[in-house]
């Protein structure tokens, strides 16, 4: 893996508005991004992700709710760069599973009144559209929970590769 410390370095000498704009291409909750910037300076790039991991644990809903809104829909056109490299795996799925993966999203959102949020990174489209089947049995406490673990994995992702940009 790339030494990202030059990258946290870059992350820390940012002005507020310029770092909270880089966070929040990571994660599109203000809260979380204002949180982020208002922590610096980090003495590692594992204190920054622990710091992440800290800060959406304790997120309200709503802020949850700003996080959701910033991703596609798995199996819909992405929306950033970050999200078209995550959703590789649904690219070239058959048609058959494009159709179930819709079918799958208008479902989760009836019953759970947000977007399925998967990390996707590695995962082909057949193996989202069987997380989102198994998802469709969870209790809305329990798949709130899963929601903050997968938006976890994704922030992770994506702040890694923010700091890597700037190595």
């Amino acid at each position: 893996m790339t030494d990202q410390r030059p990258g946290l370095a870059a992350f820390d000498a940012l002005s507020d508005a310029a770092a909270y704009d880089a966070v929040l291409g990571c994660c599109s909750s203000p809260g979380f991004a204002r949180s982020l910037v208002e922590g610096r300076p980090y003495p590692s790039v594992e204190a920054l992700l622990g710091a992440a991991d800290a800060v959406l644990e304790r997120l309200p809903d709503a802020e949850l709710d700003s996080a959701l809104a910033g991703h596609p829909r798995i199996g819909e056109r992405p929306r950033s760069a970050a999200s078209a490299r995550e959703q590789a795996g649904v690219a070239g799925a058959a048609d058959a599973v494009r159709t179930a993966l819709a079918e799958g999203n208008r479902a989760y959102e009836a019953r759970f009144g947000h977007i399925y949020l998967v990390c996707a990174s590695g995962k082909s489209a057949e193996e989202l559209l069987a997380l989102l089947t198994a998802r469709l049995r969870n209790d809305p406490e329990t798949e709130r929970r899963v929601v903050r673990t997968e938006l976890a994995k994704i922030n992770r992702i994506r702040l890694r590769a923010l700091l890597a940009e700037w190595s």
